[in-house]
């Protein structure tokens, strides 16, 4: 197996066993004879690419040159080991002080004897829960791998996940040539906001960064998050536990500062995702023709979950926020283009000063107050 990275198999995470325990977790895909796999892959391919060109008409968005990044259908295992080289680069200043500070923690020589191993394997069986429930993803931070290509300086990178694809349309009962290119329609609304806004990566990562230096955690607080996430993944939930009880990952670090940077992060990827959304819905009439049906069971499929586990585990990795993203940025996006049209809407892409506080989300009409009397003035 290809390593991640080089030493991956120290620290405190071991990466390669991250990627060696989700693929041999990862549950088996819809079956598919070996033609109609590459029949799927390759349409998802030309959808891709059609989506480019719909998605920059609809939202007058062009990219800059020089910024393309590669598209990659991929399948459960691949998904798998693109996160674990996002991962690893993003979050190794916060694992780096976390390993400084194991030796000398209450709880160091238990870390140590542990080791990343126990938290690599911990950290596989999310991934491999995770990766059959990704339909596309632009990762935008993703370091270029021998079998996992990234655009310029390793930014970006768009994955269609052909066999979680298969499964949701064949679960809604949609046409799937419809459904294929609706979801390309979404990836590549992301593909096109990081290409065609230039600054938007670098504010993102430093805002990420920003968080994550403001952090001051035990390690040992941390594998016991972890770990909860993990036996609530295996049915191992404390008796007599609430259904929305447990806490988030993501409060783990509620400092002042954090806090602050939070909200920001929180309004930019609310703006992102109901951009995305607003984006699908609004290019499909003229390309997808039963868009409609699409959404309406695509939307209870969204909103009720798979199951009561899904529930859980969820609240416990911040993804019912997730959620509320694409519900709140949607309307935002929406409530914005009715009051000021597309062109007044991309003024949001200006600078990081125009884009929406957490508070705006909810109040589009403060947003559009603020940006466009300001710019008018």
């Amino acid at each position: 197996m290809t390593s991640i990275g080089g030493a991956a198999s120290s620290g405190m995470v071991d990466w390669n066993l991250a990627v060696a325990t989700a693929t041999r977790l990862v549950r088996p895909g819809p079956e598919v004879s070996r033609d109609e796999a590459r029949a799927v892959v390759a349409e998802l391919r030309r959808h891709a690419k059609v989506s480019e060109e719909h998605v920059r008409a609809f939202t007058r968005m062009v990219s800059e040159e020089g910024t393309d990044t590669p598209v990659l259908v991929v399948d459960r295992p691949g998904w798998v080991r693109a996160n674990v080289a996002g991962f690893r680069e993003l979050l190794k200043p916060l694992l780096d002080k976390m390993e400084q500070r194991r030796g000398s923690s209450p709880g160091g020589a238990v870390l140590g004897a542990v080791g990343g191993k126990v938290t690599g394997v911990e950290l596989g069986m999310l991934l491999s829960f995770l990766s059959s429930r990704v339909l596309g993803q632009y990762e935008t931070f993703a370091p270029a791998t021998r079998d996992l290509p990234a655009g310029p300086d390793g930014g970006g990178r768009l994955l269609l996940v052909a066999p979680n694809i298969v499964h949701v349309e064949r679960e809604l009962e949609v046409d799937p040539h419809d459904f294929r290119l609706w979801v390309c329609l979404h990836e590549e609304t992301h593909r096109t906001q990081f290409t065609a806004v230039p600054w938007l990566r670098d504010h993102l990562r430093g805002e990420i960064q920003s968080f994550l230096d403001e952090t001051d955690v035990d390690p040992m607080t941390v594998l016991e998050r972890v770990r909860e996430a993990v036996q609530t993944l295996a049915g191992g939930r404390p008796e007599g536990e609430e259904e929305d009880g447990g806490r988030s990952l993501v409060e783990l670090v509620q400092t002042p500062a954090q806090r602050e940077i939070l909200g920001r992060l929180t309004a930019v990827m609310s703006l992102l995702e109901g951009h995305a959304d607003f984006v699908m819905d609004g290019v499909g009439p003229e390309v997808v023709p039963t868009v409609g049906e699409i959404r309406e069971k695509f939307q209870q499929r969204r909103a009720k979950g798979a199951s009561r586990l899904d529930l859980a585990l969820r609240k416990l990795l911040g993804l019912d926020a997730k959620l509320r993203q694409y519900r709140d940025g949607e309307r935002f996006v929406r409530a914005v283009v009715d009051e000021v049209g597309m062109d007044g809407f991309n003024r949001v892409w200006t600078s990081p000063n125009t884009l929406p506080t957490k508070a705006e989300i909810a109040k589009p009409a403060d947003w559009v107050a603020r940006v466009h009397r300001r710019t008018e003035s």
